[in-house]
């Protein structure tokens, strides 16, 4: 390990770190362009195969970046995706983002270090920068913008040049050192370890600006939400987004464990997806039925209809979400994790007023007001495994086969679980069994 890092997880003060050099090249969680193609053939495309862990160059810093020493990552779908070269090779981002020139042309290489999420301590800092310092401990938001659109003075998400870090662009979190945007960075909670910080930000801001923020479903007291995937990293963040709003969650699993866990988190209640026939290529015949069952399962439960079905799971679940949501209801999505083309049945959608609502990440300010509620204790981080960086393949291997429950972090830096911690005072007051409820299951 370099002298760098070294100091870093020694908890050196910042005089020190800034006398230690930055190395010529560090550890990393990557992607060959060598390999695209691999899979080709293949009925599994196999995650394992193709995340690389081993030595990569340092690259230059930006006047508007920082180095961050990245203690702890987690693992998203996009890494999957970005494993699996689906639905295109990520390179093929990276080569037009290299084309914008000056600085983007850094990203354009031979290699991808994925991974959307990070926390960790500012090591060095650009000119530009003004807000962090060496020492600061941050967490990373999943999002880049370009500060220079106007669409990104009114909501960040929607500037034409806001990319997602670690699968849009290169040098992600998933490595000893990370390259970012101080625009991306926020005060990491002090009473969270480095691998609970660093397992938040993407999905549990995510689901906020589903659910709470203003350009989302805008959930309020007594609303029924019907979460698909509900011990997910985003489900299980939704479910305790939504008890904090006053709402009523309905989640719905896939095993009698998830079902537990569910409960553990506080959902009032959990659906088993057998208890609906829930299938991946079910004909529009079948999706009816299957919408049929789950409205009589929900009625029976809480005596209505749901007011928004939160769906991230796409092709298997979209038709069913339309259907069963109520008169003037809201189907709000952020992904596809079983596939982006999607059937519904449109007269469900159209004569009974209901709405669907794209939603992608968070702003910046979205990010602000969800890390708010991690430290007032309001919502927990919902790690439910961690692995070491050199098994990275294994991690994104469980999420690949939908093997987990809520978050899978990886230690990046950090030598061992429980480091970290700034604030002890309040994660006692927040209590330990708190802390990572689908952890105790």
């Amino acid at each position: 390990m370099d002298a760098l890092a070294e100091a870093v997880i020694a908890g050196a003060a910042p005089a020190a770190l800034q006398r230690e050099a930055v190395p010529i090249s560090y550890t990393a969680a990557h992607l060959r362009a060598a390999d695209i193609g691999m899979f080709d053939g293949c009925e599994d495309a196999d995650v394992r195969r193709s995340l690389r862990v081993g030595g990569v160059p340092m690259p230059s810093l930006a006047p508007d970046e920082v180095l961050v020493a990245v203690m702890a990552s987690s693992i998203n779908y996009n890494t999957v995706w970005s494993a699996m070269f689906q639905p295109m090779p990520t390179f093929n981002f990276l080569k037009r983002y290299g084309k914008r020139g000056g600085d983007a042309q850094r990203h354009d290489q031979p290699h991808h270090v994925v991974g959307s999420d990070g926390a960790g301590v500012v090591v060095r800092a650009g000119a530009a920068v003004r807000r962090w310092k060496i020492g600061d401990h941050v967490v990373v938001s999943c999002i880049q913008v370009d500060d220079h659109e106007p669409a990104t003075h009114a909501d960040s998400v929607l500037g034409a040049e806001q990319r997602a870090w670690g699968y849009e662009t290169n040098f992600g979190g998933l490595a000893h050192y990370a390259v970012v945007k101080a625009s991306q960075l926020i005060t990491k909670p002090g009473h969270l370890t480095w691998e609970e910080a660093a397992s938040n930000m993407l999905t549990a801001t995510t689901s906020y600006r589903m659910l709470i923020g203003d350009k989302g479903a805008r959930i309020k007291v007594g609303d029924i939400v019907l979460i698909w995937g509900a011990t997910g990293g985003l489900g299980a963040f939704a479910v305790q987004l939504v008890k904090q709003a006053g709402g009523i969650p309905v989640g719905v699993v896939g095993s009698e464990a998830k079902e537990r866990a569910l409960l553990a988190l506080g959902c009032d209640v959990a659906i088993n997806r057998m208890e609906i026939g829930l299938t991946d290529d079910a004909t529009p015949e079948q999706t009816i039925e299957q919408g049929k069952r789950l409205g009589r399962i929900i009625r029976k439960k809480v005596g209505e209809d749901p007011h928004v079905a939160f769906d991230y799971v796409g092709r298997a679940t979209f038709g069913i979400s339309v259907f069963v949501v109520r008169r003037g209801g809201t189907v709000v999505t952020c992904g596809s994790s079983t596939g982006f083309q999607h059937t519904y049945d449109n007269r469900y959608l159209w004569m009974n007023s209901k709405r669907i609502l794209g939603s992608h990440a968070a702003n910046l300010n979205e990010q602000a007001e969800c890390a708010r509620l991690f430290n007032l204790g309001k919502i927990s981080p919902v790690l439910s495994a961690v692995y070491p960086l050199n098994e990275v393949g294994d991690a994104a291997r469980l999420v690949q086969k939908n093997e987990h429950m809520g978050k899978v972090g990886v230690l990046c830096m950090a030598p061992k679980e429980g480091m970290g911690i700034t604030d002890q005072e309040l994660r006692d007051s927040i209590g330990e069994a708190r802390m990572n409820p689908l952890r105790a299951v």
